[in-house]
């Protein structure tokens, strides 16, 4: 059997980037069982509630949903324990630091299949104000305008 090539996403966080100004992101390597695996590999899984926590210079994954799997007996996991990820102790120690400034968390984007193996993209982030989340559609609103009538003018050969 060939082994797996490229970059499969399962699950991505959209309402991350609307709710959280995003200042660094990481990628760390999951500990999962094989349950888990094989329900990921059907692109099951939810971000909605996920976040991550340092916790006894270990990184931790919690509250992200992957839901049984379907063939599986009383060997199935737990839908939203507690997951190890795996990060460098470098990445563990700038997380922990950011993280205890105050006012930031970390929130994972998305969960993919790297070359075979489960990976998380995590990022630092800071909260966004609901007046921040109104400007930010403001300004996509604009620019969407602005586009749409820059095409008309091309169209009209003006």
């Amino acid at each position: 059997m060939p082994k797996e090539q490229g970059e499969r996403v399962v699950a991505t966080n959209r309402r991350a980037r609307h709710d959280y100004l995003i200042e660094d992101t990481f990628e760390a390597g999951l500990v999962l069982s094989g349950t888990e695996v094989k329900s990921l590999r059907e692109g099951r899984a939810s971000l909605v509630d996920g976040y991550g926590f340092i916790d006894g210079g270990e990184a931790w994954l919690d509250s992200v949903h992957i839901p049984e799997w379907g063939s599986g007996s009383w060997t199935n996991h737990a839908t939203r324990r507690k997951r190890k990820m795996l990060l460098h102790k470098a990445q563990i120690i700038k997380i922990s630091q950011k993280v205890a400034q105050g006012g930031y968390t970390l929130i994972p984007l998305r969960i993919y299949f790297h070359d075979g193996r489960a990976k998380v993209e995590l990022a630092i982030a800071k909260g966004k104000r609901e007046y921040d989340k109104r400007q930010a559609l403001r300004e996509r609103q604009d620019r969407r305008e602005a586009e749409r009538a820059i095409a008309t003018r091309s169209d009209r050969g003006e």
